[in-house]
């Protein structure tokens, strides 16, 4: 079904990424990773951004109300005071492989944060490394993705989701998580994205355990049940829609980042919010 929307950002982005909503500033924060900005938006001040060192590859936020960001080979702290914006550098990350960056990730319901990692020019190459990031720390959970993506936890926390991008993988999987010691067990296949128009990109689920994902390349917007059936889909007005995320103040708005491609359309790079039925789940904040 077409989607009934609002732009809040429009054209902004090469490539909008990482939407997170502050349910405390009724705010969103998102990213454009190659053109190294981070984002903000309110419904009565607009659109503001800042620059990044580095590409941006995913927005995390803190229970203090800073945020984590992981960029190519650092994780940053960003404190926002009003108009202005101090970005430290908490660690500086040496990858196993060069050409690396970290790109889509999310906060289990414990508070841990997950990263992946891939290669620069996302060529295919299965360099790419699943983290665990605790304590100051990295911890390798799944070698050899390629663009690792679509990251998220079932609401009970004991299922988390993980996609591969990659034209040549394609893939959703769930796994079963054990939130004591944050463990992965019982990879499966949760859907063949080869069997639909699109390639599976950032993700977010409902109060229901429905997992929604940005098919890149068709313009959707998927939800999927906890078995994996395909109950409907959003079509917007552009090619490349990148990542969702449940916002408002009823959390029933889906927020959508996408990119620019090189044959741009005039909706492309926008911000989209659609109104829904459906009802989010607070964002966990990272705590550990």
């Amino acid at each position: 079904m077409s989607a009934q929307f609002e732009i809040i950002a429009k054209a902004v982005n090469m490539t909008g990424e990482s939407p997170s909503w502050s349910a405390s500033e009724q705010r969103l924060y998102w990213v454009d990773i190659t053109d190294k900005k981070v984002y903000r938006w309110h419904e009565t001040t607009g659109v503001q951004h800042w620059d990044t060192p580095q590409m941006a590859g995913c927005l995390m936020q803190h229970a203090d109300g800073s945020f984590k960001l992981f960029q190519e080979d650092q994780i940053s702290k960003l404190v926002f005071r009003q108009d202005e914006l101090s970005i430290e550098t908490t660690q500086q990350i040496q990858h196993p492989h060069p050409h690396l960056r970290f790109n889509d990730g999310c906060v289990d319901r414990q508070g841990r944060a997950w990263i992946g990692s891939m290669h620069i020019q996302n060529n295919g190459s299965l360099v790419g490394t699943l983290y665990c990031a605790e304590n100051e720390q990295l911890h390798s959970r799944i070698e050899g993705l390629a663009t690792p993506n679509g990251l998220a936890f079932s609401p009970d926390g004991r299922t988390m989701y993980l996609s591969d991008s990659h034209p040549s993988i394609q893939k959703i999987w769930a796994f079963d998580y054990d939130t004591d010691d944050g463990q992965l067990s019982n990879q499966r296949i949760f859907v063949d994205m080869q069997q639909y128009s699109g390639r599976p990109d950032g993700a977010t689920v409902d109060t229901d355990g429905c997992y929604w994902i940005c098919a890149i390349d068709s313009g959707c917007v998927l939800r999927f049940s906890p078995q994996g059936e395909l109950l409907m889909q959003y079509q917007l007005p552009i090619s490349k829609p990148s990542k969702c995320i449940f916002g408002g103040r009823d959390l029933k708005t889906l927020f959508v980042t996408s990119l620019k491609p090189e044959h741009a359309n005039e909706f492309d790079g926008s911000v989209f919010a659609i109104q829904t039925p459906y009802q989010g789940i607070h964002e966990a904040q990272v705590k550990r």
